[in-house]
């Protein structure tokens, strides 16, 4: 079942068009990470499933209700964390919550043992009488997932949550949206941090230019682009004439001897890693250590892209 689905958006300010065209779906319980450069469409996109962008042309869907027509059901649904995080001066992180608590209406008796157990989840337990403004950026953002989980949404809509923020923030903020995946939440998650998204999105969408040029998993990216993989091969004993047997398998674009293993780069579109594996045993060989590296977001990213902006 797709969570959101979206079918030929179109989002104008004035005579610009900021989205053209863009039809996206996101399956329940995914993460998906939204990636383009700065005004590229993720940030006008994300406020139209947050029910805070009208007029657009094209529909908009989430769990199955179109925002349009029933913004209030939607809203009940998601959770929006914008990319900037608005300063409450004169309110402490407790009543920060309680106030977000009373607008969504939660039930006045509930909302303290709420409050608490969102502080737990976001490692804000310790702040919870620190005022707001006092509260470094990394720990605003928490705060600000925090507000967004009160009323325990099916969607976390999240514009660049880990923006401007410190390595050890960062990281912070990676392993708390690690845990709400586990938690079975759907979330859609804008950045330009490519790495850090790979670590954890089960699906990618790239935007450029307002218009989305590529979607799905990053194994789906590698093999519709024809990029290399390397693979890291450790045979037991290495027979004369096994690396040339290698370099003979369909799909194979080249081995290399080094230290003590062999690095084999190979096609997916043609050969599967699990299939070079059962080609290597085919040869009678024993293997040691058989580690495919680790799929790279930049590579795909700079691939589709033109580096182009609006």
């Amino acid at each position: 079942m797709n969570f959101i689905d979206i079918q030929n958006l179109w989002v104008r300010y004035g005579t610009f068009d900021a989205v053209k065209d863009l039809s996206l779906q996101v399956p329940k319980g995914s993460v998906f990470g939204f990636i383009g450069p700065n005004g590229a469409g993720k940030t006008s996109t994300i406020k139209v499933l947050a029910t805070l962008k009208k007029p657009y042309q094209g529909t908009a869907c989430v769990g199955g209700i179109n925002v349009s027509k029933d913004p209030q059901a939607v809203r009940k649904m998601i959770g929006y964390m914008p990319d900037v995080f608005g300063v409450y001066e004169d309110l402490t992180a407790r009543e920060y919550l309680h106030f977000f608590a009373a607008a969504y209406r939660i039930d006045r008796n509930k909302r303290e043992g709420l409050v608490k157990d969102v502080l737990a989840l976001t490692n804000l337990e310790e702040k919870i009488d620190s005022p707001v403004e006092a509260l470094s950026r990394g720990m605003k953002q928490r705060l600000g997932l925090a507000r967004v989980l009160l009323h325990d949404p099916e969607l976390l809509l999240l514009d660049e949550p880990a923006s401007g923020l410190d390595p050890r923030a960062r990281i912070e903020i990676r392993e708390l949206l690690k845990e709400l995946m586990n938690m079975g939440k759907t979330i859609l998650i804008s950045s330009h941090i490519l790495h850090e998204l790979s670590e954890y999105c089960t699906r990618i969408g790239i935007i450029e230019q307002g218009k989305l040029i590529a979607s799905g998993s990053l194994d789906d990216m590698y093999q519709a682009l024809s990029l290399k993989r390397l693979v890291h091969v450790q045979l037991v004993e290495q027979a004369d004439g096994i690396l040339d047997q290698i370099r003979a398998i369909p799909g194979v674009s080249k081995a290399e001897q080094e230290a003590d293993r062999v690095a084999v780069y190979i096609k997916e579109d043609i050969l599967a890693p699990c299939e070079l594996l059962d080609k290597i045993h085919g040869m009678n060989a024993r293997v040691h250590m058989f580690q495919p590296e680790a799929m790279d977001m930049e590579t795909v990213f700079m691939k589709l892209t033109e580096g182009k902006t609006q």
